[in-house]
C-alpha cells in the first residue's frame, strides 16, 4: 500500500481539493465541507496517493444518555477501484477505529448490505463480528 493515510482537522479542507472521480457519491460541497470538518464529532479519515485523495471513511461519535462511553457510527466507506485490494480500506478502518479508542469510545459500528462482499470482507478482516438480525429502515426527508 502507497497510499498516506491520513485523519482530517478543521485546517485539511485543502486536502480536499483534488479527489479520485468516483470516491465520493456527489461532489463535494466547499460549506459543507468546512462545516462536517469542524465539528469535533465528526471524523475524516483519507488515504492519498501522490496527493490525490483514493479513499475515505466518515464517522461520527455521538454520546447517549444511557451509555456511559460514546460510540462511534462508522457511516461511509470507499476506496476507488483502481486503489483496492491494496489494503487501503483496512488501513482506513484501523485509523477510524484508533480516533474512536483515542476518544474512549466503547463501541463502534457500521452498516452495509449484506450481499455486499467487499465490505463483508473487509470489516470483517478488521475485527468487526457480523450479526444478521438487524433490518435497516431509510426515511426519506425530501421531496425528489
Amino acid at each position: 500500500m502507497a497510499a498516506e493515510i491520513r485523519v482530517l482537522r478543521a485546517e485539511d479542507a485543502a486536502v480536499l481539493d483534488d479527489v479520485a472521480r468516483g470516491v465520493f457519491d456527489d461532489r463535494l460541497d466547499r460549506s459543507a465541507t468546512r462545516e462536517f470538518l469542524a465539528d469535533p464529532r465528526h471524523h475524516l479519515v483519507v488515504a492519498i496517493d501522490a496527493n490525490v485523495v483514493v479513499g475515505f471513511v466518515s464517522a461520527v461519535h455521538y454520546v447517549h444518555p444511557d451509555k456511559p462511553s460514546p460510540e462511534l457510527w462508522i457511516n461511509e466507506v470507499s476506496v476507488v477501484p483502481t486503489h483496492q485490494g491494496q489494503g487501503i480500506g483496512k488501513a482506513l478502518i484501523a485509523a477510524t477505529l484508533a480516533v474512536a479508542r483515542n476518544l474512549g469510545c466503547s463501541e463502534a459500528w457500521v452498516l452495509t448490505d449484506v450481499d455486499n462482499d467487499a465490505a463483508m470482507r473487509l470489516y470483517e478482516s478488521g475485527g468487526g463480528t457480523a450479526t444478521r438480525d438487524h433490518v435497516m429502515f431509510t426515511f426519506p426527508l425530501r421531496a425528489s
